[in-house]
């Protein structure tokens, strides 16, 4: 099987040499290609270069079952997602008028909203529906670009309702053309069968929750809320010194609403990532500087939820490697289209569109533990690409916030 796509106005984000990472600098030096080509063998790529190079001339057409002509359009390795929710029941519009009308995120869930609401809806929901509603949502972010993408739990909160999510993540890994990892997040918040037991629900997810979910090897990633009154640092630690020893690897949700020290648990547990960021502080920085952590931000959610702004210029300025993902969930960001989070990290952040897109693409990967094989355009990494409609440059993609610019997706080699 055999993949050519030809005439290419722009190939975006190509490396001679896989980098793991970009941090600092790095992610502003973004490397393109005009008037090229790119040649996929099988489910992956094995050349790229300009039209009148010799490579491209050396292509045995015999071979080539497809071929795409992209006069006039720009080329993008898919989009990769490190952070989404997008196994829930049903929605929550109603806490979205509730905020409109003043009530805060924290005050929503006082009343029983949040995460509790959707805990709720969950567990009346069987498999069979979470996951028919859940592939609307994957084709959905699969039609806009995305190649990859990590799936949390969370929203069961008993070891039932956590297997329950888990086993639906597995059956969309199973079925559907992209990369899936699978977080647990069983410390998404406290039950309200363990209101004023905290410490109780922590020995339920490390006695029985942690060992089940190892056992069908239905995860890949241990993650909690770091947050003001949901789970303290030291409570992470405490999960993430038991999630270890089953191979699960930490993730944290950051400093989204106050600081709370995720960071700096994140840091101490050896997490992949630390995700949000809305008070990151110099010391934070600090830390991740002297980590292999990925700083990932969710700037639907920020914006969803009308949130201070992480402090993205600080961080890239101060060397780190920043990530960009959506947190597609039904109550702080109902969308898992990484076109518009790279519009928003570009007006919002004041992060280059070439920022914009190694944080989409590598920097998100790496989040997933998936960068040696996804995220760029390089030789031996798996053939996900999107050809967009004709436009002038890479720029019009966060320019053009609200447009639809996608014309083909090319995943594991083949056009869909």
């Amino acid at each position: 099987m055999s993949l050519l796509i030809k005439n290419i106005r722009t190939l975006v984000h190509t490396e001679s040499e896989i980098h793991l990472k970009y941090s600092g600098a790095e992610m502003a030096a973004i490397q393109t290609i005009d008037n090229a080509f790119v040649h996929c063998k099988d489910d992956k790529i094995s050349s790229f270069g300009k039209m009148d190079s010799p490579q491209f001339h050396q292509l045995d057409r015999t071979e080539i079952e497809t071929t795409i002509d992209a006069t006039g359009k720009h080329v993008f390795p898919s989009w990769c997602d490190s952070h989404t929710h997008i196994v829930y029941a049903g929605n929550r519009e109603q806490e979205f008028v509730d905020r409109i009308k003043g009530l805060t995120y924290e005050e929503i869930f006082s009343r029983g909203g949040g995460i509790l609401n959707s805990a709720n809806k969950l567990r009346l929901a069987t498999e069979e529906e979470l996951y028919v509603q859940a592939m609307v949502r994957i084709n959905e972010i699969i039609s806009q670009g995305t190649g990859c993408v990590e799936i949390k739990s969370g929203y069961g909160l008993t070891l039932e309702s956590e297997l329950k999510m888990l086993r639906v993540i597995k059956h969309i890994k199973e079925t559907v053309p992209i990369d899936v990892k699978a977080t647990f997040l069983g410390a998404h918040a406290v039950p309200s069968e363990y209101k004023g037991n905290k410490a109780g629900y922590l020995k339920l997810l490390i006695d029985e929750m942690l060992p089940a979910i190892a056992s069908e090897k239905l995860a890949d990633y241990c993650d909690i809320f770091c947050e003001q009154n949901y789970f303290t640092a030291e409570e992470a630690i405490q999960l993430f010194e038991a999630s270890n020893k089953y191979g699960l690897i930490p993730k944290v949700h950051a400093e989204q609403l106050s600081h709370s020290g995720g960071i700096q648990a994140g840091v101490k547990s050896g997490a992949i990532s630390v995700d949000h960021l809305e008070f990151i502080n110099v010391n934070d920085i600090a830390a991740l500087k002297s980590s292999n952590t990925m700083p990932v931000i969710l700037p639907g959610a920020q914006f969803f939820l009308s949130l201070q702004k992480p402090a993205v210029r600080q961080m890239i300025d101060a060397g780190l490697p920043v990530a960009i993902s959506s947190d597609f969930n039904p109550g702080s960001c109902p969308s898992g289209n990484i076109n518009q989070m790279i519009s928003l990290a570009c007006i919002l952040y004041k992060m280059t569109p070439e920022e914009a897109i190694i944080a989409s693409t590598t920097n998100s990967a790496y989040a997933m533990g998936l960068s040696k094989s996804h995220g760029s355009i390089a030789v031996g990494k798996k053939a996900n690409m999107f050809v967009t409609k004709e436009i002038p440059s890479y720029n019009f993609i966060p320019y053009s916030f609200g447009s639809v610019l996608i014309d083909t997706i090319v995943l594991n080699g083949k056009k869909i």
